[in-house]
């Protein structure tokens, strides 16, 4: 049984008469099935499907001869580019696809999202919406399947993590083969293109130190000591690989207290068997040190609270917050002025809100996800 995508009957919304809606997200998430899933159920007016690397469709688009976009392109309700990172000057074509044709309504993806963020930015400023796709979330996968499922699957998802081939692969032996394919193969694969990097060496290494240091304050001048690189080339990794939808960035929060740890970040894996990919660990969760598992179950749990915030259009500014008294909370979102924290664990430890949060944010709600609770909020 295929996974429903969570963007498929909400396309529609979407999509606006003179605006690309650009989908973004990281390699092999299930792009181009999405679009392709999502014209089986279209029901509008003619469409067109096409890809940047098209020559013909080049020739027009690259053409800038109005008469000529206008000619091939109208009649259509609907188009979408897949590989459109492949189209030289994409945002500027499309732009003048927009321009030409007012009415119409296009998708823009590619599985370079990297490449293809970068190129759309200045031309389809005003024109441009965006949707990011991610590797299948908890979200659809209980809404495909049921929240019991989910709970079943649980311990594979946080070793084996939720891309859509490793979903649909049996063998557990496959599955770690598959996502050492999709790191040696894919996942730098933008990063070294931009970089001109003859190997991901570097890159591999500054990512093995960020999974050991999941739930942990990263210092990127001790990440650039651990490597031999200068902090600027260590930032400027960091900022690849979060565009490339393989880590993202938690800063420390506060306000402007003098006990509070804010120079810090903390960094997390938008997939689970992508981090243990990394460091080339496929053991069982019952194999596992108690710090270990309880940095997969963290990982796993503000991971797919992200993805539940940008499909569900969640507005919030995330955080950790630490005192240099060793106090902590592990998530705190800002939604609307009011803050919400958030302690993770795994095992059946039920801590109370540290004292220094009640005391200086007395009006701020605490909550504990644990393993019994987890589906409230994350689905």
């Amino acid at each position: 049984m295929k996974i429903k995508r969570y963007y498929l009957e909400r396309f529609c919304s979407l999509l606006q008469p003179g605006r690309v809606l650009a989908l973004y997200g990281p390699r092999r998430a299930g792009k181009t099935t999405l679009l392709t899933d999502f014209l089986s159920t279209w029901t509008g007016g003619r469409h067109f499907f096409g890809t940047g690397e098209d020559r013909t469709i080049r020739e027009v688009l690259e053409s800038s001869d109005v008469n000529l976009i206008r000619s091939s392109f109208s009649g259509y309700e609907l188009i979408i580019i897949d590989e459109a990172q492949s189209l030289p000057h994409v945002g500027t074509c499309l732009k003048l696809l927009v321009d030409t044709l007012p009415d119409i309504k296009v998708i823009a993806s590619g599985s370079s999202s990297f490449q293809l963020a970068s190129e759309l930015g200045e031309p389809l400023t005003g024109r441009r919406r965006s949707a990011t796709l991610f590797p299948v979330s908890a979200m659809e996968y209980a809404d495909t399947f049921g929240g019991m499922h989910l709970r079943q699957k649980l311990e594979e998802f946080l070793v084996y993590g939720t891309y859509p081939e490793i979903l649909t692969t049996e063998n557990l032996q496959d599955k770690a083969d598959c996502l050492r394919e999709l790191c040696d193969s894919y996942l730098f694969k933008d990063i070294l293109a931009f970089e001109r990097l003859r190997n991901a060496d570097k890159i591999h290494r500054l990512l093995s130190l960020l999974a050991f240091q999941i739930g942990k304050e990263v210092s990127v001048s001790e990440l650039g000591t651990g490597l031999g690189l200068n902090r600027l080339t260590v930032e400027r990794y960091l900022d690849l690989l979060e565009k490339s939808f393989v880590i993202f960035r938690v800063p420390g929060f506060s306000r402007n207290l003098r006990s509070e740890i804010v120079k810090t970040s903390r960094y997390y894996f938008w997939d689970n068997g992508i981090l243990n990919a990394i460091v080339n660990n496929f053991n069982g969760m019952d194999l596992r040190s108690g710090e270990n598992t309880g940095a997969l179950w963290e990982n796993f749990i503000v991971s797919e609270r992200r993805k539940k915030q940008e499909y569900s259009r969640i507005l919030s500014n995330n955080y950790f917050w630490r005192t240099y008294q060793q106090q902590e909370i592990d998530l705190v979102e800002e939604r609307s002025g009011k803050l919400f924290g958030y302690e993770i664990k795994y095992g059946k430890a039920s801590p109370k809100a540290p004292s220094q949060w009640t005391d200086n944010y007395p009006d701020a709600e605490f909550k504990v996800i644990s393993r019994e609770n987890f589906q409230d909020f994350i689905l």
